[in-house]
């Protein structure tokens, strides 16, 4: 069964364009390596500084903690955080097409 999650957090404004360009290369990198069984997307909300991330993944290694780019993105994150992030484990309810 999948393990599902959910992160939501809010950059200060002066980091917000920083902390896309991370997340975007995040993407990047599994683009290029392409771990199996995971699906995961980034959303940067309207405010311009609130970002929700939400993925699945089977098995016991995501795929995605174990990016350089992702380290990277850790890297410094309470800095250019207006605080503290919330992640929490999520059940599917229904999807249409979003996660795979």
């Amino acid at each position: 069964m999948p393990k599902t999650f959910v992160v939501q957090y809010a950059m200060r404004p002066d980091t917000a364009d920083e902390n896309q360009r991370l997340v975007e290369r995040v993407f990047a990198e599994l683009a290029e390596r392409a771990p199996g069984g995971l699906h995961y997307a980034s959303f940067r909300l309207a405010d311009g500084v609130t970002f929700v991330h939400i993925g699945s993944f089977e098995g016991d290694g995501d795929g995605l903690t174990e990016t350089e780019a992702f380290r990277e993105f850790q890297r410094q994150f309470a800095d250019r955080a207006a605080g503290a992030p919330t992640a929490s484990d999520a059940t599917l309810v229904g999807s249409y097409g979003f996660l795979g």
